[in-house]
């Protein structure tokens, strides 16, 4: 099926190839469904196998599956099997062999991973949830030991915690996350750096929108649960907890009394209290876990102190 067949073929029609590769001409099939011609194609056999790089690949209205060969009863039990064994060890280690659409993790990599993906998938959160504007690019950076991992699990972790809060939970997970920020214009870059500062491994997350940039980092620590250790620059120590309040706000005498006042008076009992500053009357944050998810009325109370500049209720 060359390029000049499929010219005279009837505008709208669909092309499934699952007989043998090399039968259909890839390059002219990618071409007629980019002009419209082609309504839309099915491949699962191709020239050049395994297909690494195809001109269908990037072509719209098209679906590719890889060719197995399992045309035997045995080669088919034993593909079951397989198929069995990778769920086996999914579904009890973490471990994901062979997908077509996530990111491979070992059994052995799996249980290191897991609590560093835990950790992406909040700072994504965190982001997500504070950011107003539209997001238009992310840079993830893998600092000391963590960028020795295997980083693909954790960015699309944390490229789904990100895009949650904003699409809905029901529109994104790690599986589709990569997919929905390149259709929504988000950018995302990678970078590994050898330890610095206090912490030997952390990962950081920096934000860019329409009209700032805005970052957040956390690690792990010893006892494998993840810590936040700064946001906007600013340097503190907060857990992690169901509900959370985020302020930023003027750093004046008083305004842990007010603010914890103000919740008091509001009925919502502060489990962690976190704080950071920038420098003295400069810009300041209070990173707070409270025992119930804090309200509208009652973030528009808190948000009317006079040293807020921004209040958040958050969820993880």
């Amino acid at each position: 099926l060359s390029a000049e067949n499929i010219a005279k073929a009837k505008r709208g029609v669909r092309i499934v190839n699952c007989a043998r590769g090399g039968l259909v001409d890839e390059a002219a099939v990618a071409e007629a469904l980019r002009s419209g011609h082609l309504a839309g194609a099915a491949f699962d056999v191709f020239t050049v196998e395994p297909a690494k790089e195809n001109p269908l690949f990037a072509a719209p209205n098209v679906v590719c599956t890889p060719h197995l060969g399992a045309a035997t009863s045995e080669a088919q039990e034993n593909v079951a099997l397989q198929i069995a064994e990778q769920m086996s060890d999914y579904l009890t280690a973490g471990a994901i062999a062979n997908a077509l659409n996530a990111p491979s993790v070992t059994a052995e990599e799996a249980p290191i991973l897991k609590p560093w993906i835990q950790l992406a998938e909040m700072l994504g959160s965190f982001a997500g949830q504070v950011t107003e504007h539209a997001v238009t690019g992310i840079e993830i950076e893998y600092v000391g030991e963590v960028g020795e991992l295997n980083h693909r699990p954790l960015t699309a972790a944390l490229t789904a915690g990100l895009l949650k809060p904003l699409v809905g939970d029901g529109g994104v997970n790690m599986v589709s996350a990569p997919l929905v920020a390149r259709e929504r214009g988000v950018h995302i870059a990678e970078t590994r750096k050898d330890a610095q500062g206090a912490f030997g491994s952390y990962i950081r997350l920096i934000v860019t929108t329409e009209s700032q940039t805005r970052s957040v980092a956390g690690t792990i620590y010893s006892d494998r649960k993840p810590r936040f250790i700064q946001i906007k620059g600013i340097g503190l120590e907060a857990e992690p907890m169901p509900f959370m309040l985020y302020t930023t706000n003027t750093d004046t005498p008083g305004f842990i009394g007010a603010l914890g006042t103000k919740l008091g008076a509001l009925g919502i009992n502060i489990a962690t209290f976190a704080l950071g500053r920038a420098e003295k009357s400069g810009e300041a944050i209070a990173f707070l876990g409270v025992d119930e998810a804090v309200g509208q009325d009652a973030l528009a109370e808190i948000a009317r102190l006079p040293q807020i500049r921004q209040a958040k209720a958050l969820r993880f």
